[in-house]
This record gives structure tokens, C-alpha cells and sequence, in this order.
């Protein structure tokens, strides 16, 4: 749970360091490693013990859960890594060993880490909405209306699961991706503004009505949210598009609360990319 037991933020530094480890990091590495994992102006190496230092670092975050996130999410990542996957992997279990008495674990959504809750059985509970979504979606919508509209979208989507109407969640959770992309793509890119999007052969085509594949490949052209995020916001639109009854009728689709988690479980993967791409660059 957050924030994390000191004991843990210093069981923690150790694993990351890795003194005498196959991963050894040097204090310069330490320091990239937060600048990597978006944190904001992170100090610089002073030259003292690394693991005594990472576990001051980790400390003075403890209560900006996002950071500390974001860091959890970084060490376990391929990308941090030249040995990509068997490193990651690695790390992230010698970090969910340390994690499990908080009753988190850093697990992959869509391909990438994420910081689950566990459940009293210990089990994950990783398809629930994104943390702090709220404020997350309000940092990176500029029009304070806007963002009103779309968190309304979000309320919906939370009252449909609660109350067993999972068909109108996954509907709910595809419009509001679709809001939030239409959103940030209108108010960040030129072209966008001037109703210029992105089809699915790469090209660039006038559309005034843009559809919300074409929104999804239009934030993975510019750069904004990788390829396995755009694959599998394809599968949620294809969700979305349940709103229509003959479709339903068709594929008779029977949702259940896992369906609606692997709608939010894609959000997870999206807002970090947007995030990483549009806040911390």
C-alpha cells in the first residue's frame, strides 16, 4: 500500500543498485534511471553511499504515489535494459518479492508494467481503472470544459460496472478514449487542428468527423502512444462499437467484468506513453 514502509523503499534501493550484481548501476546510472522514469528535476549524485542515497531519493517521494509508479514501472521495463526482456523480468521479480507484503505488484498491461493492487487472496487485481485518473486526465487536457466532459464520461463508465451494465462500461470507457485522443490531438497538433488525420495506410486525409481508429493511428504516427497501445486500443474500439444492438445481436459478446477491465487495462498503457510523450518531454 502507499505510501511504502521504509523498509521497503530500502529493500528496494538495494535491488535497484544491485551492488556487485550483474546490473550494477553507478551513481550517474542511478541518476538517468529517475530522469528515465519522468521524474521531475531529480537530484544529482552526491557521491555517498548509491544505496543510501537512492532510499533519500525514494523518501522525499514517498507521497507523490505517480513517481514512485513510475520508477517501480521503469526498473521493470525492457526498455531500461540491454538485455531487454530477461533483465526486466528479473528485476521485476526480485521487486514484487519486496512489493508483496504492501500488496502490490508490478505486472505487464498490453505489454507493459504497471503497478497492480493485490487482492486478499493474492491475486492481481490489475484490470481496474488507471490510478488518479482525475487528475491525470486534467494535466494533460489544457481546456478545463473539456476534461469536464470527458471525467464525465469516466463517472458513467464507473457507475455502469458497479451496477452490472458491463455492455454500457465498455461503451463508456470507447467514447471517453476516443473524447480524450480527439482532445489532445485537437489541442497539440496543427494538423489536427485543421481537421488533417492519419489513415490506416499512413497517409494524410481531411476528415471533419474523424472516427476513433483513425484518432488511434494518428497519436501512434505522431509518436505519442507506441505500437502495442494503439493495438490494443483497436480491440477496445472494437468494443465500443457494441453501442450498436445488430452487432451485439451478431457476435452475442455476453460481458462481464473482466471485459471491462481489459478496456481499462489498454488505459493504463495509453496515458503512460501520452504522458511520457507530452509532460516530461
Amino acid at each position: 500500500m502507499f505510501p511504502l514502509d521504509p523498509k521497503t523503499v530500502e529493500r528496494l534501493a538495494r535491488i535497484i543498485v544491485d551492488i556487485d550484481g550483474p546490473y550494477s548501476r553507478t551513481g550517474r546510472e542511478l541518476e538517468q534511471l529517475l530522469r528515465h522514469a519522468g521524474w521531475k528535476d531529480p537530484s544529482e549524485y552526491d557521491g555517498s553511499s548509491r544505496i543510501t542515497w537512492l532510499t533519500e531519493q525514494i523518501e522525499d517521494r514517498t507521497s507523490q504515489r505517480d513517481d514512485i509508479e513510475r520508477l517501480l514501472c521503469r526498473v521493470c521495463d525492457p526498455l531500461e535494459y540491454d538485455d531487454g526482456a530477461a533483465a526486466s523480468e528479473a528485476f521485476r521479480d526480485a521487486v514484487n518479492e519486496i512489493l508483496r507484503p504492501e500488496q502490490l505488484e508490478v505486472t505487464n498491461i498490453a505489454g507493459r508494467p504497471v503497478v497492480a493492487e493485490l487482492e486478499r487472496n493474492g491475486r492481481t487485481s490489475a484490470h481496474s481503472e488507471p490510478h488518479d485518473l482525475d487528475n491525470r486526465i486534467r494535466e494533460l487536457v489544457r481546456e478545463q470544459r473539456s476534461a469536464d466532459v470527458l471525467l464525465g464520461r469516466i463517472t458513467e463508465a464507473r457507475i455502469c460496472q458497479h451496477g452490472g451494465a458491463y455492455t454500457m462500461a465498455v461503451i463508456a470507457i470507447g467514447s471517453f478514449v476516443e473524447g480524450l485522443l480527439y482532445t489532445i490531438l485537437t489541442e497539440r497538433d496543427e494538423d489536427a487542428r485543421n481537421n488533417r488525420f492519419i489513415d490506416p495506410n499512413g497517409n494524410q486525409v481531411k476528415n471533419t468527423r474523424p472516427p476513433l481508429a483513425t484518432l488511434i493511428d494518428t497519436a501512434h504516427h505522431l509518436g505519442w502512444i507506441q505500437f502495442d497501445a494503439m493495438q490494443f486500443m483497436h480491440t477496445v474500439r472494437n468494443f465500443r462499437n457494441f453501442i450498436h444492438p445488430r452487432q451485439e445481436l451478431v457476435d452475442l459478446p455476453a460481458f462481464d467484468d473482466d471485459s471491462v477491465g481489459l478496456c481499462w487495462a489498454p488505459l493504463h498503457a495509453m496515458l503512460n506513453d501520452l504522458e511520457q510523450q507530452l509532460l516530461e518531454a
